[in-house]
């Protein structure tokens, strides 16, 4: 066990405390938002998460959850609707008009199931 050593603040001591290393990820949009999100509505979990060391961890595996589940119902929801590379080479207007229609509502999806659950 580690010895722990004090700081005179005042009249209090302090533990000098830090917190364990973790692996620089870069944390795309869907990492930040279940960050903010377990922040404002799940503090004891961000924080368990954060001294731990897990959070980082945590966020890059709902990242790439997320990110994957996205593909996989655009994907998904492009063939149901019938958006081909075909309609994209006749119409790209249209084919821009539906894709961004079925992403938006892929990320609603993604957003409703993995980072507000």
């Amino acid at each position: 066990m580690n010895e722990l050593t004090y700081t005179m603040v005042g009249d209090y001591s302090l533990p000098n405390l830090k917190l364990p290393q973790q692996p620089e990820v870069t944390l795309g949009r869907y990492a930040q938002m279940r960050r903010e999100f377990l922040k404002e509505h799940h503090r004891v979990l961000y924080y368990n998460l954060l001294t731990r060391g897990e959070l980082t961890q945590h966020l890059a595996e709902v990242e790439q959850r997320a990110s994957k589940m996205e593909e996989t119902i655009l994907s998904q929801m492009a063939q149901k609707e019938g958006v081909t590379e075909q309609m994209k080479a006749e119409d790209m207007m249209k084919w821009v008009r539906l894709m961004n229609s079925l992403r938006s509502s892929a990320q609603e999806i993604v957003k409703a199931e993995v980072i507000f659950a």
